[in-house]
């Protein structure tokens, strides 16, 4: 009797939840879910090199297990000449992760490449590396509450700067959440590949000198869908290119992008 009792005032409790969490979701602000990562990961890979799809798997695991860690896929055009043209791929990507050796001074430019908190790299397919990578970064030092309202795209930013630092450069990235690609030609012809967390839009909100700072953005000007994913790093740079990462926050697709 007992047990019958709980059983039917068990389903009356999961059915009162279901119809306040939609109650609650009808009149959630546009803001939606936030999230604070502690690691940012940067997957540089392209749909003509033979070797990045396991790096695209092992992208897709980290996105998976979440564990605090953004990772986001950059897919690069500088392979299209080998018989496939990359159906993601920005010059963008290219530039950023040349930039990245750049300022490294190693010249390390290849796929698959995890680029870890805008520092270390690894080989993007190495999972052991990968993680020994993760648990080798500093904390960032900077936090960041992101808004989106029907006009706006809002980044308030707290925190300080590293020592012998004066500003950073605050991005805004727009991400489609998977795309699975047919590989017609090239080196994975024939291959079915799912990219996630793709980077489809990389630009500067403007630079943060410590403290608490908002920076603003026009929701019209940023092409957001209703698939994407948009996230905020706070990056440290100098003359060569951009360096370590000391802040990000997301926002997923229930934001009501």
């Amino acid at each position: 009797m007992v047990g019958s009792f709980s059983r039917k005032a068990g389903k009356a409790l999961r059915t009162a939840l279901i119809v306040t969490g939609g109650i609650v979701a009808l009149a959630a602000p546009i803001n939606g879910a936030q999230a604070q990562p502690e690691k940012v990961i940067e997957l540089f890979t392209s749909q003509g090199c033979s070797s990045c799809p396991p790096a695209d798997r092992l992208a897709e695991k980290l996105v998976q297990e979440d564990n605090n860690v953004l990772t986001m896929v950059m897919p690069v055009d500088y392979w299209d000449y080998l018989g496939w043209k990359d159906t993601l791929a920005s010059p963008v990507n290219s530039q950023r992760q040349r930039a990245y050796a750049a300022r490294r001074g190693d010249r390390s430019v290849y796929t698959p490449q995890m680029v870890i908190n805008g520092e270390e790299h690894v080989v993007g397919s190495r999972e052991g590396d990968v993680r020994a990578a993760l648990a080798r970064t500093d904390p960032f030092t900077a936090t960041i509450d992101l808004k989106i309202t029907d006009m706006v795209v809002q980044a308030t930013v707290k925190g300080s700067l590293p020592k012998g630092f004066n500003m950073a450069t605050v991005y805004f990235l727009r991400m489609q959440d998977e795309a699975l690609v047919d590989i017609g030609r090239g080196e994975n012809a024939g291959r079915k590949v799912r990219y996630v967390n793709v980077v489809r839009n990389l630009q500067p909100m403007g630079m943060w000198s410590g403290g608490q700072e908002t920076f603003r953005m026009p929701k019209s000007k940023l092409m957001l869908k209703g698939d994407a994913r948009c996230a905020v790093v706070v990056q440290l740079e100098n003359p060569d290119g951009p360096g370590r990462i000391i802040g990000a926050a997301t926002m997923n697709k229930s934001g009501g992008l």
